[in-house]
């Protein structure tokens, strides 16, 4: 039988401990990115059933977030909720499509605003309608409790923190 000094039988646990979180930090990150894809594929198929096929995902959810402001396409990016999306094409496609009206900024005329027509605000709706029915289908069925949500909204905002935070401290 093979005795450890306390030293080691803490570096053991330290790094089982150290693996295991890991392994739940590997296993959230596959969730977010599960998570979001399965979004889009829940918008794709609630507008299909629509019968609203012109516009994909990505779009009624610059739509959804758009909502009655009026923005440029540099704060949607700064949000950070498009990446690996071309927003300034997505915003032209929607305003071509009738869905958004743009106008030049008036103190900085490179950048151009947006708002939504009554066409995207059409969309928007039925985007507030589908997350309405799942938050009241989460609540009904016991999936999630107000307080679960807030723990786990509380998570994810902490890890965005710290992501935010790795990113202004890289350069």
């Amino acid at each position: 039988m093979t005795m450890h000094s306390p030293v080691e039988q803490t570096q053991d646990t330290d790094a089982s401990g150290d693996k295991a979180f890991l392994a739940l930090y590997l296993e959230e990150l596959s969730l977010v990115e599960r998570l979001h894809r399965l979004l889009l594929d829940v918008i794709k198929d609630e507008f299909e059933r629509l019968g609203i096929l012109e516009i994909n995902p990505v779009q009624a959810l610059l739509l959804f977030n758009i909502g009655e402001n009026e923005v440029t396409a540099g704060e949607l990016k700064s949000r950070g909720y498009y990446q690996g999306s071309n927003v300034s094409y997505n915003l032209k496609k929607m305003v071509e499509m009738g869905y958004m009206h743009h106008q030049r900024c008036e103190i900085d005329r490179r950048s151009v605003r947006v708002k939504l027509t009554d066409r995207g605000n059409e969309v928007r709706r039925t985007m507030e309608d589908l997350f309405a029915r799942h938050a009241a289908g989460m609540d009904g069925r016991g999936i999630l409790t107000s307080e679960g949500i807030e723990d786990v909204n509380t998570a994810l905002r902490r890890i965005e923190r710290f992501w935010s935070d790795q990113i202004r401290y890289i350069y």
